[in-house]
């Protein structure tokens, strides 16, 4: 059964994922794609979407393909069932880890070997966030695969356009809202989109 599918799939993610939302996002693909959930393509709008909404983005991330597959079993009733039983599914192992690391981290936080096993933790949830942002760039920049055509393509030329922008500003503006930056990022790829349709 699809929600029970759904609960498993995310559980697993949760459970097995270290480094918080974005390295979640290596295994995320591999899971949704390898079910047929989603395309590369479609993966990539909804990280966009469950990015540009509030809350943490594991969860958005599973409530929203949630929600998209319980839909097309169950209709709109699906749809709720769905995203909550991918939403606990990917919360509940962090809730009970957490309830067992509290516990006992203070009582062993200057053990060697739990200091040991932080530090080497921490790169690997940089290399997950790294692996991450590749295999995300590559599905942006170059969704029909490197070649020479792809770096003069429209789609390429404008993500890369928006891209700089949206850089520019982060490095050149103090303090800029985030809720701005997702607004301006919709407009340009609007305005991009209505620009392929009238001079390309």
């Amino acid at each position: 059964m699809i929600f029970l599918e759904l609960f498993y799939t995310f559980f697993k993610i949760g459970l097995f994922t270290f480094g918080g939302g974005y390295a979640m996002i290596p295994l995320i693909q591999s899971e949704v794609m390898e079910k047929s959930w989603a395309t590369s393509e479609e993966l990539i709008n909804f990280i966009a979407v469950a990015e540009s909404t509030p809350g943490p983005f594991a969860i958005n991330i599973a409530t929203y393909v949630g929600a998209e597959q319980g839909y097309e079993f169950w209709g709109i009733a699906g749809r709720f069932l769905g995203s909550a039983c991918a939403t606990i599914g990917v919360v509940l192992p962090s809730f009970i880890i957490i309830l067992i690391v509290a516990r006992f981290y203070l009582k062993f936080k200057n053990n060697k070997y739990i200091a040991g096993a932080m530090s080497g933790l921490r790169p690997a949830a940089i290399a997950l966030i790294m692996s991450a942002v590749v295999s995300m760039s590559l599905s942006v920049f170059f969704p029909q695969g490197i070649s020479l055509d792809a770096f003069v393509s429209y789609d390429f030329i404008t993500s890369v356009i928006i891209f700089a922008i949206m850089l520019t500003l982060i490095l050149c503006v103090k303090k800029i809202h985030p809720i701005a930056l997702v607004g301006l990022s919709a407009t340009l790829g609007i305005a991009a989109g209505y620009a392929e349709k009238l001079f390309v």
